[in-house]
C-alpha cells in the first residue's frame, strides 16, 4: 500500500522536527517546505498529495493566500490550516475556502494524528462502506432486472441504478465502479427487451402505457396551471435523469420540490420526434399527417424543430379549451440566453411561459466533435460534473434565482436523454438514409437484427412513412451504427460519445419535476 503523503508548508518548519518525526515513524511520508510559493511549486510537482498543512502566518504568500491557489489548482485537495492565530475572522475565512481541519499551535503529535485520521480515514470508510452497502444491493437489483419488471419497475431500478452510480462515483471506489457498469449494461439488455416487446402496444393504446411524450404536457403541465400563480415549463434539452440529480441541489436552495416523477420518451429519441410530439400533443406519424405544415421527414432541407411554437399554440387552444396568457422562448445562444435573464420578470405576466433550452444537446455534440471536450466530459461522472458547473454559472440559473421573490411554479422535463456508446453495428442504406447513429430510417436497410428493434410499419408505432417502403431501425443498448465505409475511423471517432435516438434506460426514462419558489 503507498505511503499517506503530506505537504507541510511552515517558516518555522525546523522547530516542528518532533511532529515530523513522529509522523514518519507511523509510515507517513511528509514533505516540507518553509513558504508559502514553495508549498505551491512543489505541489504542482507531486503527483498526489493527501492532505496539506499550512501555517496561516507565513511571510511572503499567507497561508490564506497560499490555500486559495492549491484550491485553483485542486478544488478538492484535503487542507489544514495551523496557525497561532485564533482571530474568528481569520477561522471563518479559512472555513470559508472549504479547508478540512482548523488547529491552534503549538500542536501535539497526537492532534495531528487525530486530525489525519479524520480526513484519509474518513475516505476510507466512507469508501468501504459504500461498497459494502452496494455489495448488498447488487443481488437485489439483478433479481428485480430479471423479474419481468414493468414499466414502473425499469423506473425505480434506473433510479437505484443512478443513485448507487453518484455514491460509488464520490467514494472513489473503481472496483465498485466496473461492477456497476456491468450490472448497468445488463440492466440495458433487458430493458431493451421489454421495450421491443412493448412499444408498439404502449402507442396503439396509451392510456395503458406509461406516461409518453406526447401526454406529457397534458398530463405535468396544463393541469397544474393557476390564475394567481405564473408557472414556466424549462425544457432542457437532452437532460438525463443522472444529470438533473446533479444540478438538483441547486435549485433546492431556492426551489421546493412539489413533485419528482418521470415519463418515457417516444422513438426515435431524438429532438426531432420527442421534443416536437411533446409540444404537439401528437405522435410523429399524427403530426405529419394532420398539420403536415409544420413537419418535415429527416431527408428533408429546413430546421427540424422550427414550428414549435405552432404546434404548442394548437395543443394550448385544443387542450385548456381556455383563453391562457403562454409565451414561447427557445434559447440557442448565449445573446438568448442573456436576454432571458433580462426579461425574466416579464414572462411572469404570463400564466405559462415555455423555455427550451438548447445547452446540454450543444454540449453533447460539441463533446463529439472536440477533443478537449472529450477529455472534460470522458464518463458519466465527468458529463455530470460539467453539467452541474454549466447550470450553477448560466444566465438560465441566474433567471430562475431572480424570479424566487416571487410565487412561481418552475416545472423542468426534458425531451431525451443520451447514452455513452460503446458497441458497433455495420448498416448498409440508400443514400438518403439517415445518419444518426441510434436510429436509422430508409429504403432497403440491410442490418443486425440482434441489435435492433425494427419497426416495418411505421404506422403502428406512431411514425410517419418517408416512402411506402420506409423502415425504421432502433439501436439497442450501448449500440451504435455505422456504415461499412471508413469503419475503423469511424468506430474510434464515435466510440464512448453520447448520443441518442435509441432504446436505452439513459435515453427513454426521463426527468419531470414541478417545484414551486420558497
Amino acid at each position: 500500500m503507498d505511503k499517506i503523503k503530506i505537504l507541510w508548508a511552515d517558516d518555522e518548519i525546523d522547530l516542528l522536527k518532533p511532529q515530523l518525526y513522529f509522523l514518519e515513524k507511523k509510515g507517513y511520508d511528509v514533505i516540507t517546505v518553509s513558504n508559502g510559493h514553495d508549498a505551491i511549486e512543489e505541489y504542482k510537482t507531486q503527483p498526489f498529495v493527501d492532505v496539506v498543512f499550512l501555517d496561516e502566518s507565513m511571510p511572503g504568500l499567507t497561508g490564506l493566500e497560499t490555500l486559495s491557489e492549491i484550491k485553483n489548482i485542486n478544488p478538492d485537495q484535503s487542507v489544514v490550516m495551523i496557525t497561532k492565530n485564533e482571530a474568528e475572522n481569520i477561522m471563518e475565512e479559512a472555513l470559508g475556502a472549504q479547508i478540512d481541519d482548523y488547529l491552534i499551535k503549538p500542536v501535539n503529535p497526537n492532534q495531528i494524528l487525530l486530525t489525519l485520521k479524520k480526513i484519509i480515514d474518513n475516505k476510507r470508510l466512507i469508501r468501504e462502506k459504500t461498497s459494502s452497502d452496494y455489495q448488498q444491493e447488487f443481488r437485489n437489483i439483478l433479481m428485480e432486472i430479471n423479474s419481468g419488471l414493468d414499466s414502473e419497475g425499469w423506473f425505480r431500478v434506473y433510479q437505484k441504478i443512478v443513485n448507487w452510480e453518484i455514491k460509488i462515483s464520490e467514494s472513489n471506489s473503481e472496483a465498485m465502479h466496473e461492477i456497476l457498469s456491468m450490472q448497468k449494461s445488463e440492466a440495458n439488455k433487458e430493458f431493451s427487451k421489454f421495450v421491443v416487446k412493448n412499444y408498439e402496444g404502449w402507442v396503439q393504446d396509451r392510456a395503458n402505457a406509461p406516461l409518453l411524450s406526447p401526454d406529457l404536457l397534458s398530463t405535468k403541465v396544463f393541469p397544474q396551471l393557476k390564475a394567481d400563480k405564473p408557472t414556466i415549463f424549462l425544457l432542457l434539452d437532452n437532460l438525463r435523469y443522472d444529470q438533473w440529480l446533479a444540478i438538483k441541489p441547486i435549485l433546492s436552495g431556492f426551489y421546493r420540490v412539489e413533485e419528482e416523477d418521470y415519463f418515457y420518451s417516444i422513438l426515435p429519441t431524438s429532438t426531432q420526434y420527442s421534443r416536437n410530439s411533446i409540444f404537439a400533443g401528437m405522435m410523429p406519424g399524427d403530426i405529419a399527417k394532420y398539420q403536415s405544415q409544420y413537419w418535415l421527414d429527416d431527408h428533408e432541407e429546413g430546421g427540424k424543430n422550427q414550428y414549435e411554437h405552432e404546434l404548442l399554440t394548437h395543443q394550448v387552444q385544443k387542450r385548456i379549451r381556455k383563453d391562457i396568457k403562454f409565451d414561447y422562448v427557445k434559447i440557442t445562444n448565449v445573446n438568448k440566453a442573456r436576454q432571458l435573464n433580462e426579461k425574466i420578470y416579464n414572462y411572469l405576466e404570463n400564466d405559462l411561459t415555455v423555455i427550451v433550452y438548447n445547452f446540454i444537446d450543444m454540449l453533447s455534440h460539441a463533446r463529439t466533435e472536440m477533443e478537449v471536450l472529450k477529455e472534460l466530459a470522458g464518463d458519466e461522472t465527468a458529463y455530470r460534473s460539467l453539467t452541474k458547473s454549466w447550470f450553477e454559472h448560466s444566465p438560465l440559473w441566474s433567471a430562475l434565482k431572480k424570479v424566487t421573490d416571487r410565487d412561481v411554479q418552475l416545472i423542468i422535463g426534458t425531451d431525451h436523454g443520451t447514452i455513452r456508446v460503446g458497441t458497433p453495428s455495420k448498416v448498409i442504406g440508400d443514400k438518403n438514409t439517415t445518419t444518426n447513429l441510434r436510429y436509422k430510417v430508409g429504403k432497403n436497410l440491410q442490418y443486425e437484427k440482434k441489435d435492433v428493434l425494427e419497426i416495418r410499419d411505421p404506422q403502428a408505432a406512431g411514425l410517419p412513412r418517408p416512402n411506402i417502403s420506409s423502415t425504421f431501425i432502433f439501436a439497442t443498448e450501448d449500440i451504435y451504427f455505422l456504415y461499412p465505409n471508413n469503419y475503423n475511423y469511424y468506430n474510434n471517432y464515435y466510440r464512448n460519445t453520447f448520443q441518442h435516438g435509441g432504446i436505452s434506460l439513459e435515453e427513454m426514462i426521463c426527468p419531470i419535476i414541478r417545484m414551486s419558489s420558497k
